[in-house]
């Protein structure tokens, strides 16, 4: 669930004495009638809600007990529940015993299923003991982490190997430094683990430096260089458009997230809409100026809000289709077990859209959100040409969770499903159909930059 305020007691004991059950799906939820404790299928969290629907709080649960989530949100009617900095959430009923969680931000909901128990530790004083600190930081990776496997890890090793070094003298620099160690082999980007400053990590394949503002800048001096004209820029510098002299568009987006100073998402999805109603005119869609392809450009491009990137998606297409199916893995004894996939849809968006020839380009800096935007324009028709470097392999949302002596921690627990093969491409990334080198040492030092220029060329020849 999302950061916040983390207080427990008297909400569990009054949802712990409520009853009751939803109305049909779709339903205003109104006054109680989703009062009571919840617990998610899938994402290891119970959901309180009380005092006739205007308080919502949630709690991390494993086999070793519960902890105090994130969420600490206040009601503002039929379902609405807000929390300062956070992006809003709705729980709406959903037959009898059910109902469903979506944040604004989110693609896709959480199924919520009604529940009369918890576990006893969910009101009482976290145990600070090191050695129950890393029995729930691996237990809560043994029960959500669907790629053990893939990976080729053991899991159940990891712990037989690290297990012993702990004792109740264990310090908080050492426990950091094992705790790291046992997931710096997965080589997941995300997997962090933050236990204050000074000691914060984070995952990233081997094959990928983590970007720095050095590298940033001699990336963006490159493609500037590359494209030749001015770029115009939007959403504090994340969206860049220029109009190509060969008649085609270059749109360039580095990240779904941050893209107004303040106001949130809802801000955020105010200056997207602006910046694509400038770009995408009638003029560039339709009639005889319209544009003869568009190149997407993808190749930097650090992820956020899944809801940001279909909503791009919608302005590049006239007819609904399937993006992907979202499923969390929901067994805590089998990693195979997953919830029933949730369809996740793009439906065009009034006014001007762009339905041409469309190029796209990727690397493995193509992370996140990046590469489930890169996924859900795969159904569009036409189908873009996908130009660059795979993808870096990286699809679900971060399940954030707490350690019991404060410290944080996140994890992927979902998968990206093809709408007809039900394939993911978690881990080896979304492959281009034309492979050419990304922001190599050898493309800078030669101004060269085959992705573009393979993407001009392509669209050039298009009839």
């Amino acid at each position: 669930m999302k950061p916040g305020i983390r207080t427990v007691t008297l909400l569990l004991a009054t949802a712990l004495a409520l009853t009751g059950t939803g109305s049909a799906s779709g339903a205003p939820a109104d006054s109680g009638a989703l009062d009571g404790l919840w617990r998610t299928d899938g994402y290891g969290t119970l959901v309180a809600i009380d005092h006739g629907g205007h308080r919502l709080r949630t709690y991390e649960t494993t086999a070793l007990g519960c902890l105090p989530g994130a969420t600490d949100a206040t009601g503002t009617g039929s379902g609405r529940f807000r929390q300062p900095g956070e992006p809003d959430l709705t729980v709406r009923p959903d037959g009898p015993g059910r109902a469903r969680l979506a944040f604004d931000d989110d693609a896709g909901h959480r199924t919520l299923l009604r529940t009369r128990s918890a576990p006893k530790d969910c009101a009482g004083r976290p145990d600070h003991d090191p050695r129950h600190i890393f029995d729930v930081f691996w237990q809560t990776f043994a029960e959500n982490y669907p790629f053990f496997a893939a990976r080729k890890t053991d899991w159940t090793a990891v712990r037989d190997r690290f297990r012993p070094q702990v004792t109740a003298k264990t310090t908080e620099d050492q426990l950091f430094a094992i705790l790291r160690q046992m997931i710096e082999p997965l080589r997941d980007g995300h997997t962090y683990l933050d236990a204050g400053p000074g000691r914060r990590f984070s995952g990233h394949r081997a094959d990928t430096e983590l970007p720095t503002p050095a590298s940033i800048a001699r990336i963006d001096r490159a493609v500037a260089e590359s494209v030749g004209v001015p770029l115009r820029r939007w959403a504090r510098g994340a969206l860049s458009y220029a109009d190509l002299p060969d008649g085609t568009g270059y749109l360039r987006i580095t990240r779904f997230t941050g893209y107004a100073d303040k106001g949130g998402f809802p801000a955020d999805m105010a200056e997207l809409d602006r910046a694509l109603d400038e770009i995408l005119t009638p003029a560039r869609t339709s009639g005889p100026r319209a544009l003869r392809g568009l190149i997407l450009d993808l190749r930097f491009n650090g992820g956020g809000s899944d809801r940001l990137a279909l909503r791009v998606a919608q302005r590049l297409t006239d007819r609904p289709y399937t993006a992907y199916a979202k499923r969390a893995r929901n067994d805590p004894r089998d990693p195979r077990r997953f919830t029933i996939p949730e369809p996740i849809h793009v439906t065009p968006r009034p006014g001007p859209r762009f339905t041409g020839p469309l190029a796209v380009l990727t690397g493995r800096l193509t992370i996140s959100a990046g590469e489930t935007f890169t996924q859900a324009l795969m159904s569009r028709a036409p189908a873009p040409v996908r130009i660059g470097e795979n993808t870096q392999g990286l699809f679900s949302d971060i399940l954030d969770r707490h350690l019991p002596n404060g410290w944080t921690f996140g994890l992927p627990n979902e998968e990206y499903l093809t709408p007809a093969t039900h394939r993911t491409y978690d881990i080896t990334g979304i492959p281009p159909h034309i492979a050419v080198p990304v922001f190599t040492d050898e493309e800078f030092a030669h101004h060269h930059d085959s992705a573009l220029a393979q993407a001009r060329k392509l669209l050039r020849s298009t009839p």
